[in-house]
């Protein structure tokens, strides 16, 4: 069975919109760890957009299950995940002008600056992984350089996500398959997130070999949807206007 890593990401961007106290990532992360979720995924990004750094530190001491760390490789980033050590950091393209990540590492460009991020985090025990697109050639580089280090990819799953129609869709499958049997077949881990929802998730989680899915903003945007009614049934009992035990019933 796949696991799932619940990514908080957009709670924290809800909170930040207003620069408020709430919503809180780190409750959302227990409510998700409480359901099920194998996992917390959150990315700390250098503009600090959505998760700050006191985010990750509150998460690691009560994420129970997996802490998931994206980053990009700067020494910032890297400074950050050796002082609060999560279990797992997920190494990701990053560009200031993008609304959220786009598209995965170019390894054969920046496979040098990849490993040695790789080196000092895997030195303090971090199982490192890095987002890729999937695409062979991308996968045959990661197993020439990773040397030990990397452990893992991240399958980035927008283009499945995205595709126009069934047959597009297909395709995109097909390729997702071919990497994560490249990957298993040299001894890596595998991991697959970005665009996943109810309606396609199925697919890429009956991928055998695919260890775990990283799935963050459909889940707080079907959360915003599902939980709306018990908001207002709870802000009604708050002012007054309906006795909680009549709220509860309807």
């Amino acid at each position: 069975m796949t696991d799932l890593s619940v990514n908080v990401d957009h709670v924290a961007t809800l909170r930040q919109a207003r620069m408020a106290a709430y919503p809180d990532p780190i409750e959302a992360a227990e409510i998700a760890e409480r359901q099920g979720a194998s996992g917390i995924t959150i990315h700390l990004r250098s503009d600090r957009r959505h998760i700050q750094e006191h985010d990750l530190a509150s998460l690691r001491q009560v994420v129970k299950g997996k802490l998931n760390l994206e980053m990009a490789t700067t020494e910032e980033m890297t400074t950050i995940a050796l002082r609060y050590g999560p279990d797992q950091v997920s190494l990701v393209p990053e560009r200031p002008e993008e609304v959220t990540t786009e598209g995965g590492l170019d390894l054969l460009s920046s496979g040098e600056r990849v490993v040695a991020t790789a080196k000092q985090l895997k030195a303090k025990g971090i199982v490192v992984s890095v987002f890729v697109d999937p695409e062979p050639r991308q996968i045959e580089h990661l197993l020439s350089i990773t040397a030990g280090y990397i452990e893992g990819f991240e399958i980035n799953t927008d283009r499945y996500s995205t595709a126009d129609g069934e047959a597009a869709a297909e395709r995109e499958l097909r390729k997702i398959v071919q990497v994560t049997n490249m990957g298993l077949e040299g001894g890596l881990r595998v991991f697959a997130g970005h665009g996943l929802n109810t309606a396609n998730v199925g697919a890429v989680a009956s991928v055998p070999g695919i260890e775990e899915l990283n799935i963050g903003h459909s889940i707080v945007s079907l959360a915003v949807i599902v939980g709306m009614e018990e908001a207002v049934r709870e802000m009604l009992v708050a002012m007054g206007c309906v006795p909680w035990t009549t709220a509860r019933l309807l």
